[in-house]
């Protein structure tokens, strides 16, 4: 019979490097199934996205390859990766293989991004950490380079990147394969991959989103945004379609620091059924959550408002609710 070892001192361990996310995976991604692996795929495009939004290139091409591989390239600055003499390290060590390294923890102070996706500081390292194997080739400043990881190791010679002059765009193209060993599924259907970019290129309007799966390319793209969805989805409308957007500075409470928030509405009437869709930070609420409690509760607040101001309302009328509207 085994002894059992015995339970001292010695029996705390802290987890290092890739372990800290490999032996772990849902305490960053949320689980360790066919879920996580898909949001450890959506750390990398979300990245790309938020090089869009801050107008740094507008197409971010997803391929999803035979050997479950996935691709995302985009055309925006590309990652810095030299030395960072402020943190004495290479960024690309910093960015690839350190958990809450990033440029996104100052939004709203003038620095490199107003909104961002994900999980900042993150997404890259943690996808890193859980992939069987993980290319990035980055163009920046007239150079290209690449890097080359495994199982969340660096394996390539000092100073961890070749680096070659070119005369192509910036941008950065990463290439990843999620580890069996640390996700229970990792063949993320494709899918998950139209839907996650159709509703980014709702969002994002302008950015075109391209989903390449052996011959098949899918392309999505909505000029005008949330206002051109709105027109796709209404079938027999009855009034005329209405957009809104406004930008402001707020603060979750007094003593918090200012940050930006932007606002898109659009809203058609229809005569049979109805369709609510809410989004967050460009990400699709399936549930609506607390976007959804604050536009019905401000919507039926104008209607009864505007209902008022004209006179409209019958003596045993009192006021509309959200369900009278509806």
């Amino acid at each position: 019979m085994t002894k059992k070892k015995e339970y001292n001192n010695e029996s705390i361990k802290s987890l290092k490097g890739p372990d800290r996310v490999r032996k772990r995976p849902a305490v960053i991604f949320g689980s360790d199934d066919i879920n996580g692996a898909q949001h450890a795929a959506f750390e990398i495009i979300a990245n790309s996205v938020d090089e869009a939004r801050e107008g740094h290139g507008n197409k971010i091409i997803v391929t999803k390859y035979d050997d479950g591989s996935v691709s995302v390239e985009d055309f925006g600055r590309g990652i810095p990766v030299e030395f960072n003499n402020a943190e004495n390290r290479y960024n690309w060590d910093l960015v690839f293989c350190e958990l809450y390294a990033g440029g996104k923890y100052d939004q709203g102070a003038g620095e490199d991004y107003s909104f961002a996706l994900g999980l900042n500081g993150l997404g890259t390292c943690a996808t890193q950490y859980s992939s069987e194997y993980m290319d990035a080739r980055i163009r920046r400043d007239g150079f290209e380079y690449e890097l080359h990881f495994e199982k969340g190791e660096n394996k390539m010679e000092e100073p961890g990147f070749t680096k070659k002059k070119t005369r192509q765009p910036s941008g950065t193209f990463i290439r990843f394969r999620l580890d069996s060993e640390v996700f229970t599924d990792t063949d993320i259907p494709a899918e998950y991959f139209t839907d996650c970019l159709r509703r980014q290129a709702i969002v994002n309007a302008g950015v075109e989103f391209i989903f390449v799966y052996g011959d098949e390319e899918e392309h999505f793209l909505y000029p005008e945004g949330i206002s051109e969805y709105v027109k796709e989805l209404a079938e027999n409308p009855i009034s005329l379609l209405q957009s809104f957007s406004r930008e402001s500075r707020g603060r979750d409470a007094e003593d918090r620091p200012e940050y930006t928030l932007r606002m898109n509405f659009a809203f058609v009437f229809v005569r049979d059924g109805g369709i609510q869709e809410h989004y967050h930070n460009s990400s699709f609420l399936e549930y609506g959550g607390s976007p959804l409690k604050a536009m019905r509760k401000a919507f039926a607040s104008s209607v009864d408002k505007y209902i008022r101001e004209q006179g409209k309302y019958t003596k045993s009328e009192n006021k509309v609710d959200i369900d009278d509207i509806e």
